[in-house]
């Protein structure tokens, strides 16, 4: 093992995919929403290991699990077992790296049962709100949709009614694995209505690929952005701190989320800033944004036009 720990401290490229493997473990808890005190009471983990791995510090077992794998020309995820995977996951992964983007688009669509994307337009349901709580998603959708006069849904409250539980109580007995299962399945319940609305999102929908895309196939997908502090001090006065309750790090684990979730949030098709602005204010940036896309929506699909 001595021997194993100096050629370790002798190979820069095992220091940096510890370092890239740390980096990638502190993204997907942000993009979770979770604290290191969280992640590690869920996991029966140390916080301080934790602290470790995503320092680039992680366990040098990682390092030799690594080498055994390239020994024998493999990938790393190849000696990982998981029996949720397709016999021919492996084959379908390797011409997928092969693949051209188009490939790769059409790949998609075949597997989403859409067939080819030159023959599809997704149907249009509405206008979905993204963001981090504390945005404004459920005020200013409820102005929204009222204003245009269209459902307004909180797919939180849907997940719970379709449940029989509190988003808290399925996180607690199903995790968050079970938590996203719920989700995508309520969300395409709200789908197979075929009715306009106004959707308030959850924030960490970002974190779940498939969710995410079905919301950005079928919506009109605005971004609700606010400063990290305004953020916070609107779940101050909802009388909400989870997941951050009583973590003195409450602030810098919201920024840690917001950083690592922008890029997945940018890919909204508009962004409305309400940083500094009053409710009516930024209802009022929020309905100049929609009204070109309704007027287009409605010639497009042969809708009722909507006078905003």
């Amino acid at each position: 093992m001595t021997q194993n720990s100096q050629d370790y401290s002798q190979a820069p490229s095992e220091a940096g995919f510890l370092e890239q493997l740390g980096q990638r473990v502190r993204t997907m808890r942000a993009l979770r929403g979770m604290s290191r005190k969280v992640l590690a009471k869920v996991s029966g983990i140390s916080e301080r290991y934790i602290a470790q791995l995503e320092s680039g510090k992680g366990n040098v077992s990682i390092v030799l699990l690594r080498r055994v794998s390239n020994a024998m020309g493999a990938h790393l995820e190849d000696l990982i077992p998981s029996a949720d995977l397709a016999p021919d996951w492996q084959v379908v992964r390797d011409l997928l790296r092969k693949a051209t983007p188009g490939q790769i688009a059409q790949a998609k669509d075949a597997l989403a049962g859409h067939g080819t994307a030159a023959h599809r337009r997704p149907s249009f349901a509405g206008i979905a709100l993204i963001g981090l709580r504390g945005a404004g998603k459920s005020t200013l959708g409820k102005i929204l949709a009222q204003k245009i006069g269209w459902n307004f849904v909180e797919l939180n409250k849907e997940i719970e009614a379709q449940n029989g539980l509190s988003v808290a109580e399925i996180i607690a007995l199903y995790g968050q694995e079970g938590f996203r299962r719920m989700e995508q399945s309520a969300l395409g319940q709200l789908l197979a209505r075929k009715e306009l609305m106004v959707l308030a999102t959850g924030g960490g929908i970002v974190s779940e690929p498939l969710t995410f895309d079905l919301i950005l196939s079928s919506f009109y997908t605005i971004w609700l952005k606010a400063d990290p502090e305004e953020h916070m001090a609107r779940v101050r006065r909802q009388g909400d701190l989870r997941p951050m309750a009583d973590d003195r790090s409450a602030m810098a684990e919201l920024r840690n989320i917001l950083v690592s979730r922008e890029p997945l949030y940018a890919r909204a098709s508009a962004v409305v800033d309400t940083a500094g602005l009053s409710v009516d204010a930024a209802a009022a940036r929020l309905i100049d944004t929609v009204r070109p896309v309704l007027q287009n929506e409605a010639r497009a699909f042969g809708l009722r036009s909507v006078a905003v």
